[in-house]
């Protein structure tokens, strides 16, 4: 990222008012990276959790394969999925408040003994993928929040902050070393005006010495013809 600056006071000033406020800042997002961290670990856990206990429940469906054909799969659905919503570190996700299944009517007494704990199996497979995909999603969410804040993370801490500070240092020591030119300019400026002051002196006194001579002799002259006669 190239900041634009000039060589001036005003430009030295919004400068420093813009790395103050990212250094400001920073402490700031680095916190929400952090929590961001955390939430998106604590998701991919119980990611993991669910994913583990979807498969033995997948693998209790497949024991009982050879009935299946008996059953009505239909007799389960989803009705609805509750949701709600909650901020983590500044970052809108979803939360998961109710999974509502429906089960169909079926015959007590035509029906397989079985059927109940097939339906039970259904109502937990249901649930739980339910679970897992909410907890995926969720993840994603989180995730992609903790990416873009890395990014500013870096932006301002490797990027931004180190740019701000030495386009000031530049201002900085373009403004010294054109004060401590001025001054030098100033110094021999002094110093030059001081020499001719000096050797303007000698050429006053002389004009001085030669006008005191020429009165010397006017008042010889003058005495000389006011000499009485004997």
């Amino acid at each position: 990222m190239a900041i634009k600056y000039q060589f001036n006071k005003t430009s030295l000033q919004a400068l420093e008012k813009n790395l103050k406020m990212r250094q400001r800042t920073l402490p700031i997002i680095k916190s929400k990276e952090t929590a961001l961290r955390l939430e998106v670990k604590k998701c991919k856990d119980e990611a993991e959790v669910l994913e583990e206990k979807l498969q033995q429940q997948i693998a209790g469906y497949e024991s009982m394969y050879a009935l299946w054909g008996e059953f009505d799969a239909s007799l389960v659905s989803l009705k609805d999925v509750e949701l709600g919503e909650k901020k983590i570190a500044g970052v809108r996700v979803p939360l998961l408040l109710n999974i509502s299944l429906e089960v169909q009517p079926f015959g007590l007494f035509s029906a397989p003994k079985w059927y109940f704990d097939g339906i039970q199996l259904l109502q937990g497979l249901a649930k739980t993928a339910v679970e897992r995909e909410f907890v995926l999603a969720k993840l994603d969410l989180l995730d992609h929040a903790r990416r873009k804040t890395t990014q500013k993370v870096n932006l301002f801490e490797k990027v931004q902050i180190p740019g701000y500070q030495e386009a000031i240092r530049k201002i900085k020591r373009f403004m010294e070393d054109e004060e401590n030119l001025s001054k030098s300019s100033q110094k021999i400026l002094k110093s030059l005006q001081a020499k001719r002051a000096q050797a303007v002196e000698p050429e006053s006194l002389a004009e001085g010495e030669e006008v005191e001579a020429y009165d010397c002799k006017d008042e010889e002259v003058h005495l000389s013809g006011d000499r009485p006669r004997i």
